[in-house]
């Protein structure tokens, strides 16, 4: 060999080891990425279907993990770019796509274990951290191998003696396999809503009661136009995250109220036990502003077997100032986009959240990176589309006519969104219209 090319080989040699030296190793560049934006879903217990808590757990993933970052299908985030800004955005910064897929294509190096950072503590599965409170369903719920399973309702006393502020909550199911979505509501004392269900035994209602208390929702709470009101706290469906406010911001827990837990079950082919909890963690002192969940809801639908893209649309007018903090779209399985826009006093119109690929599997809520002031006669418009055609691989049966309904594959139609007022102020004034005294002009 001469000695031209014997430099050239040492110096292509050198380069070679410089860049697998330079190379994104595991425990260095690609585990604190998956601490911050994966773990909460992959790990045991959770909602993804594989852990990425060690090298052995996500090493046969790279591939996967390389086509998933590049796509945007991972992390789950399905917001248009162009209309809002959200401070829980999980898109993944340029950056961090180009160290894991770098990591992927250079042969997924483990490196040197020293150099991994401390292991993420998650405390009994909690995702919000070490609750205050829990509250649990005192019995399991047996869950058939087959079957519709009408929503199960399960009223708790909290045996709060006095009121509570809530700023972290966690509805957690027992069994993730079983369970589509928790709903818990607070009722407070004196709340006529489902007087006739025992305390800890699962009860279903009869249908225009669960539709009163959807109506309700819709005005901010209330309880058959008594005082006593019943509001939705928490909730959980696939991928939804916990609740967490901001400081200063809170949700009312009245001293002697019970929680109400709405469980909806799938049967899954096997008779398993269910037993949920609700996880809670308390302001230190009373906040400035109270939240509370609304919604625009459009249950009088009828979507045409093998539409495309049917219109449904909703709409609330606030009657009171108050500031906008979350939005939340709610769609089953024939779900195709979903759009909330604001028509303010003046005429102005703002969209605020577009989402073009509704995916039933994700159930997100959108937090606004600046909480909107919403004058009084604000109106909040939503409008969705569902594809019923045989072109969308989820339709359970395309040439079925669909409207309303409790269960996976019949359809709902919600933008659930959560509002900010002073605390002392009452939420069903900000949504429903208040009642004319006689002789008022």
């Amino acid at each position: 060999m001469s000695l031209r090319w014997f430099s050239f080989a040492l110096v292509a040699g050198a380069a070679l080891a410089a860049s697998k030296t330079s190379a994104p190793t595991f425990h260095k560049d690609v585990l604190p990425i998956l601490q911050a934006r994966c773990q909460g879903c992959h790990r045991p217990g959770e909602v993804a279907p594989m852990s990425f808590l060690t090298y052995q757990d996500v090493r046969p993933w790279a591939k996967a993990i390389r086509e998933a970052v590049l796509s945007r299908k991972m992390p789950p985030w399905f917001a248009d770019p162009h209309f809002g800004k959200f401070s829980n955005d999980r898109t993944l910064p340029p950056e961090e796509v180009r160290t894991l897929t770098a990591w992927a294509e250079n042969g997924a190096s483990e490196g040197d274990s020293r150099h991994a950072p401390k292991p993420v503590q998650w405390v009994d599965g909690w995702a919000m951290g070490k609750p205050d409170a829990v509250v649990e369903m005192p019995h399991e719920f047996a869950v058939p191998a087959a079957g519709t399973i009408e929503y199960q309702y399960i009223v708790i006393p909290t045996g709060f003696t006095e009121d509570k502020w809530v700023r972290t909550a966690e509805a957690r199911p027992g069994d993730r396999k079983v369970v589509h979505h928790i709903i818990a509501f607070v009722r407070e004392p004196g709340a006529k809503w489902l007087k006739d269900a025992q305390p800890g035994v699962p009860f279903v209602p009869k249908r225009q009661q669960r539709s009163r208390q959807n109506n309700n929702n819709s005005e901010g709470g209330g309880d058959d136009g008594g005082a006593a009101s019943v509001e939705l706290l928490v909730g959980y469906a696939p991928g939804m995250a916990p609740m967490e406010l901001k400081p200063g911001q809170a949700k009312l827990v009245k001293a002697g109220s019970d929680l109400v837990l709405q469980m909806h079950y799938t049967a899954g082919g096997k008779a398993v036990t269910d037993r949920s909890r609700i996880g809670l963690t308390f302001a230190k002192e009373p906040p400035t502003e109270r939240i509370f969940t609304a919604n625009a809801t459009n249950s009088k639908f009828v979507i045409p077997a093998g539409a495309p893209a049917h219109e449904v649309t909703s709409q609330v007018t606030l009657q009171e100032e108050a500031r906008l903090v979350d939005l939340m779209p709610h769609m089953h399985l024939r779900g195709k986009d979903f759009e909330y826009r604001l028509v303010y006093p003046t005429g102005e119109t703002q969209t605020i959240l577009r989402v073009p690929r509704y995916d039933f599997n994700w159930q997100l809520f959108y937090y606004l990176d600046r909480q909107l002031v919403l004058p009084k006669g604000t109106r909040i418009e939503c409008t969705a589309h569902f594809d019923n055609s045989p072109n969308n691989p989820a339709n359970p049966d395309p040439k079925a006519e669909v409207q309303w309904g409790d269960q996976s594959w019949e359809e709902m139609m919600i933008g659930w969104f959560d509002l900010a007022i002073e605390n002392g102020r009452k939420p069903a004034d900000v949504l429903r219209a208040k009642k004319r005294a006689a002789g008022d002009d």
